[in-house]
């Protein structure tokens, strides 16, 4: 009997948790899932498969297949090593270093995980986005009047939001990260749904800012948990473009949600409530229900798709689980160092927060969509201000995240197609510039309306170029710790431009906002700055990697492998080899 496997199950089988089955907790959580409790012994493929020598390694230049890992693989003991995962990797028993396949049979796969993953995440963001961005279209409803609240208090309660919404980010990360994605998103939902709902119950500011409060430390982390799980099921090349579909589910949200607002909104009066309470009311009901069909719906990995819910037999075969396995492990080897229920210790967290070639990102997700923040929080208010009807101005919002939709879709799509992310992060502060200074200098009055209109339409409508940066984010991180921490806290920083945004423009500066155009425009020449500088650094850092590992001979290459102490991305050489530009630029 093999070292630690139960008797009768062969070695290389896992158990689904791992080393953590045995707990109460674990348990409680697969019994209620109907996930069990084993996972099937592993039989190799009985025919051949093979692999195109078009195969694509992490974003970097195709290479044939025996000029590539593979030879290397097989002929030192070094390199199979490197790639092989912990025994506690849920992923374990379909691991082999010897597996091949069709680039048409990953394909077809990649496209099945989109149906059955990507696209219920999409659901699942649309069902935060609802909740989360509702106040929106209750503003147009005269909430603040009915409440007696004004535009400050209104930012007051935005920047208790966001800041809970920080401060919950990381906790609630690492909690996914022992519990599992598919566990504590579901829960999130439900928590977030009752007080979503609780919130058509609010009588003034105080309850305002208790509701805003609770939403933001639920919802945190929701989105960095995501990403998490999807980094179980795609490669770094492949998640830009499934990360904005994520978003395109947040664009669609907005125009699906001033549709619903329209016809909620005229609920104004039935049974003595206000259109924005049934708002809040009957859009929450509805995430409760999605967060309870995404208990049930949701696998813990590729190789954990069996259960009462999804089928005894799971939703793929032996074979598509090996090449779902050693595909993502061959594009990134570090997510074999731990398992999906494992914790990040302190220790590791503080190796986490330490990364410096992480801090560049943390930088630039301060402060890259700020400029166009304050005109997608305030596009209700400032179209009320220019005298448009609670309906019009819900209507009028859509145009703006119709174009903000295409050119997320598009240009996540081109920045992998060119293989050049910061030119199109460029191009965003360059959408966003010509359209601030036109609104800076525009004069007032009603015959101006309709050009604000515009003005603001399509900076509400900027290049959304979070999914990339999101993805950089997965891919410069080299090891699950730093994907989980570093998540975290880009998105941390993110929420605290946010909360900067917001406080941009003042009630005493409406409609116009002159002041605070002016500084928006600062802050958009601060990030044009910024951003030539990350590129400039990463080329470097890269640049310097690449000339070490090449002075070293074979020998010295499987030496460094067998006795470095550099982890994550810092253990760059065989990764560069093989991704090209592990910081990535």
């Amino acid at each position: 009997m093999t070292d630690g496997m139960p008797p009768g199950e062969p070695a290389g089988s896992l158990s689904l948790d791992a080393d953590k089955t045995s707990t109460r907790a674990a348990r409680f959580l697969r019994k209620w899932k109907g996930q069990p409790d084993r996972q099937a012994a592993f039989t190799y493929p009985s025919e051949p498969v093979y692999l195109s020598e078009h195969s694509s390694i992490n974003g970097a230049v195709d290479r044939d297949i025996k000029d590539s890992m593979h030879a290397d693989i097989d002929d030192d003991d070094d390199l199979r090593k490197f790639y092989e995962p912990i025994a506690t990797y849920e992923g374990r028993h379909r691991y082999d270093p010897k597996a091949q396949w069709t680039l048409q049979e990953e394909k077809t796969l990649v496209r099945r995980l989109d149906y059955k993953i990507c696209a219920w995440v999409c659901f699942m963001f649309f069902a935060l986005q609802l909740d989360r961005g509702n106040i929106s279209q209750a503003l147009s409803d005269n909430m603040l009047d009915d409440l007696h609240m004004t535009t400050n208090d209104y930012n007051n309660g935005q920047n208790i939001f966001y800041v809970s919404f920080l401060l919950a980010e990381l906790p609630s990360q690492l909690i996914s990260k022992k519990l599992g994605p598919d566990n504590w998103i579901p829960i999130q939902m439900v928590c977030w749904s009752v007080v979503a709902c609780a919130q058509s119950h609010i009588t003034g500011r105080s309850t305002f800012f208790l509701t805003r409060s609770l939403l933001g430390i639920i919802e945190g982390g929701f989105i960095p948990d995501v990403i998490l799980y999807l980094s179980y099921f795609y490669k770094s090349k492949e998640l830009p473009v499934r990360l904005s579909y994520f978003w395109g589910a947040y664009c669609l949200t907005f125009i699906v949600s001033a549709f619903l607002a329209f016809g909620v909104l005229h609920l104004r009066g039935y049974n003595g409530m206000a259109g924005w309470q049934w708002l809040f009311a009957l859009e929450g009901s509805l995430t409760a229900l999605i967060g309870i069909i995404s208990w049930f719906y949701l696998p813990p990995s590729p190789t954990q798709t069996a259960s009462k819910f999804r089928g005894k037999n799971g939703w793929f075969s032996e074979r598509e689980e090996v090449i779902m396995v050693n595909r993502i492990l061959r594009d990134d080897p570090s997510k074999g160092d731990m398992h999906n229920r494992q914790a990040v210790t302190p220790r590791l967290l503080w190796e986490a927060l330490k990364d410096y070639d992480m801090w560049p990102i943390y930088l630039l997700g301060l402060s890259w969509q700020i400029p166009a923040t304050p005109a997608t929080n305030y596009l209700t208010l400032i179209l009320k201000s220019l005298d448009f009807s609670t309906f019009t101005t819900n209507l009028l919002t859509i145009p703006s995240y119709c174009l903000f939709f295409v050119q997320l879709i598009f240009l996540t799509w081109l920045s992998e197609k060119i293989n050049n992310r910061f030119l199109i992060i460029f191009f965003c502060q360059i959408w966003m510039l010509p359209l601030l200074i036109a609104l800076e200098v525009l004069p007032g009055g009603s015959a101006f309306n309709w050009s604000r209109y515009a003005l603001n339409a399509l900076l509400v409508g900027y290049p959304y170029v979070h999914a990339i940066i999101v993805a950089m984010t997965s891919r410069n991180a080299g090891s699950v710790r730093t994907r989980t921490v570093g998540s975290a806290l880009y998105n941390m920083c993110v929420q605290t431009g946010s909360i900067i945004s917001s406080n941009i423009y003042r009630t005493a500066d409406s409609p116009l906002y002159r002041t605070g155009n002016k500084v928006l425009l600062g802050l958009l020449a601060y990030n044009m700055v910024l951003i030539i500088s990350m590129k400039a650094y990463y080329m470097w850092r890269n640049a310097t990697r690449e000339r070490k590992w090449g002075a070293m001979s074979e020998r010295e290459k499987s030496v460094y492998l067998a006795t470095t102490t550099d982890k994550g991305n810092k253990r760059c050489v065989l990764l560069l080899r093989l991704q090209r530009n592990v910081v990535s630029g």
